[in-house]
């Protein structure tokens, strides 16, 4: 056998075509293989076979493409300490709570105490990293709030206080990547001002949040989930309930940029994501209502019909891992829930039950360390 040895091949991938090898090849060394990379703007035009790899820096991921767009490649992270964990915080029932309870998500059954929100409160916009839960901007009696608290999700225990918000607000949205929280919008009860402030904080410090732009128009309670690169913000109340979806890139600053429109308006609802996949669920149209739409993070347009939850209500908490979606409490004419149901985020369908809360409130807010955004 021949053994022809090449410390450098040099100009691959330098003309359009790219430098094509062929037969199958077999790597011995125990170092490792670096595969092209660039940002999300630099992938543009690429990707014309399907099965290319390349690095994406601006998420810190692997990307595959697989005939028609890039998907992340997924894969199982060592600090989930059990399995993907879902929290859920706060509400109104109609007295504010200050519980916080969790679920793995993967399994099914009732919520688990974890500990208390620094105060009681409503309305609070939730966000994390695989490591930190963040609460932001608490309604309380009265107004809202400037204060952010954070847990680490893996174990149990009481919030903390983490820093504060550049308004005084209740009702907001909030998405993260695995380093950032994005908040938008929100409401202060008592003047009844709404606002369209998004402001972001870096998560796994503790400090104070700092301006990141603007949403289209002064929203309250906009419906919000992430891929590692992208924020979305959808409906909301501005007074009138909305239609819109919009996003920004999360690791830039700036407005929000237009997206598409929601099958219908959508007050005091929720929102959830894969890295590929986002949801809305819990929608007030103005009625409470049943609906799931789901919208594909990567491109822009309208957002599809998903399903229907297993029942009406609105204001719900949720939680998301790459495969499932889940849904806890909220409102629904006459009473507050206390209702756990869950979806498959990658098929379309009905939502299933998934246990119970050990309270009925709605407003309540919600975030897991296995989200689509890290």
């Amino acid at each position: 056998m021949t053994v022809l040895r090449v410390n450098t091949i040099a100009g691959i991938g330098s003309d359009g075509a790219g430098t094509v090898l062929g037969g199958s090849f077999n790597f011995t060394s125990q170092n490792y293989v670096i595969l092209p990379k660039g940002t999300t703007d630099n992938r543009v035009g690429l990707g014309s076979t399907p099965g290319a790899l390349r690095y994406n820096t601006d998420s810190s991921k692997v990307e595959l493409y697989d005939g028609s767009q890039w998907t992340e490649v997924q894969s199982s992270r060592p600090d989930l300490n059990g399995g993907a964990r879902g929290l859920f915080a706060g509400g109104n029932t109609p007295t504010l709570k200050n519980e916080i309870e969790y679920i793995t998500i993967s399994t099914t059954g009732n919520s688990i105490d974890f500990g208390d929100l620094v105060t009681a409160s409503t309305g609070n916009a939730g966000c994390a990293s695989a490591v930190r839960g963040i609460f932001s901007n608490r309604a309380i009696p009265g107004g809202g709030s400037t204060q952010i608290d954070f847990v680490t999700i893996s174990s149990t225990g009481n919030a903390v206080n983490f820093g504060t918000s550049t308004v005084t607000v209740g009702y907001r949205g909030a998405l993260s990547s695995s380093t950032r929280g994005v908040f938008g919008g929100g409401e202060n009860p008592g003047p009844g001002t709404f606002f369209n402030v998004i402001d972001h904080i870096t998560i796994s410090s503790t400090g104070n949040a700092v301006d990141f732009g603007d949403l289209f128009n002064p929203t309250q309670r906009p419906a919000a989930c992430a891929s590692s690169t992208r924020g979305i913000f959808m409906g909301g109340q501005s007074p009138t309930a909305l239609n819109t979806i919009q996003y920004v890139t999360i690791s830039t600053l700036g407005n929000t940029v237009d997206f598409g429109d929601l099958l219908n308006t959508a007050a005091a609802s929720t929102g959830l994501s894969n890295s590929t996949r986002g949801i809305i669920g819990s929608m007030r149209t103005p009625a409470y209502g049943n609906t799931i739409e789901f919208i594909t993070i990567a491109t822009l347009g309208n957002s599809q019909d998903f399903g229907d939850q297993t029942d009406n209500r609105g204001a719900s908490g949720s939680a998301a891992s790459p495969t499932r979606g889940v849904f806890a409490g909220g409102y629904g004419s006459p009473a507050f829930r206390n209702t756990i149901d869950y979806i498959t985020i990658l098929t379309t369908g009905n939502s299933l039950d998934f246990g119970d809360m050990s309270y009925a409130a709605d407003q309540l807010t919600g975030c897991s360390n296995a989200h689509g955004g890290l």
